[in-house]
């Protein structure tokens, strides 16, 4: 049976890739973003299952708008895509407010949002999915990346809860977790904090040096993510989280090898923190 997506933040990367493979194969597609005429070409390729609208994330009215437009085209929803926002790049003491938290509206408030004002629509169905695009740096964070991943942490952690309380309901939450991927996320969807302080040159700043010469030469390609994604919501069963890229799986790995060994170093001091009778 076809599917009916809403996809946030289709103008480039993740977002327009996967829009384009969901209308491909035959499915319905919402794609949403801000900048509305980067979404005209696929529009006129599928006008019978292409539907586009204009949706700021950290907007609640354009939330609802979109939503109701999708009820009213599709008569419901089966998968919602939270892919939606932008990095940030800086140490945590160089980074101001002005510029970390509108990342915190876009990346994690927006997507509350998307979840909260959809999931009357994919309660209506059985079997839904919610795809919530987060990073490596949500389970893995770096210098440089601390805010940024700040906010992806944050969205874990709202989408591990969410699993557990939609999971009586039939549905399905996936937290995709992408390594280096060949989109925009270093040039267009990365800003970075103005002020640079030179005590973190080696750290932050070495961070800022190697992204820029990254940008266009990363390894993943975003048409091979889209495909094990749609194969993830596709699937009866599945996972929570869905890492991309053998830079991920590496990466991911070496956290956990040292969350265990702090773990097995301190567990007889710390675990025997109960009162003594």
């Amino acid at each position: 049976m076809t599917k009916a997506w809403l996809i946030t933040g289709c103008a480039s990367g993740f977002g327009r890739v996967l829009a384009e493979a969901v209308l491909v194969r035959g499915d319905r597609a919402r794609r949403t973003a801000r900048d509305v005429p980067r979404l005209a070409d696929l529009a006129g390729r599928y006008p019978a299952r292409a539907r586009t609208g204009r949706l700021d994330v950290t907007d609640t009215a354009e939330i609802r708008a979109v939503v109701e437009a999708t009820r009213e085209a599709f008569g419901g929803l089966d998968v919602l895509v939270n892919n939606a926002g932008f990095g940030l790049l800086g140490a945590v003491e160089e980074t101001e407010p002005h510029e970390y938290r509108p990342m915190f509206e876009a990346n994690l408030f927006g997507s509350i949002e998307m979840i909260r004002g959809t999931l009357p629509l994919l309660r209506s169905r059985p079997g839904g999915r919610i795809v919530q695009l987060s990073s490596v740096g949500g389970i893995s964070a770096r210098p440089g990346f601390g805010l940024y991943s700040a906010s992806k942490f944050a969205v874990e952690g709202l989408a591990e809860a969410l699993a557990a309380e939609v999971e009586p309901l039939g549905l399905s939450v996936i937290i995709v977790e992408p390594g280096s991927f060949r989109t925009d996320f270093l040039g267009r969807s990365l800003r970075q904090a103005a002020r640079r302080i030179p005590a973190y040159d080696a750290t932050a700043g070495a961070t800022r040096n190697v992204s820029a010469s990254r940008d266009g030469r990363q390894p993943g390609d975003p048409a091979r993510a889209v495909e094990v994604i749609l194969e993830a919501v596709d699937s009866d069963q599945p996972p929570l989280r869905l890492a991309l890229g053998a830079d991920a799986y590496e990466r991911i790995r070496a956290k956990l090898a040292r969350v265990a060994a702090d773990l097995d170093a301190w567990e007889v001091v710390a675990s025997a923190t109960a009162h003594r009778q």
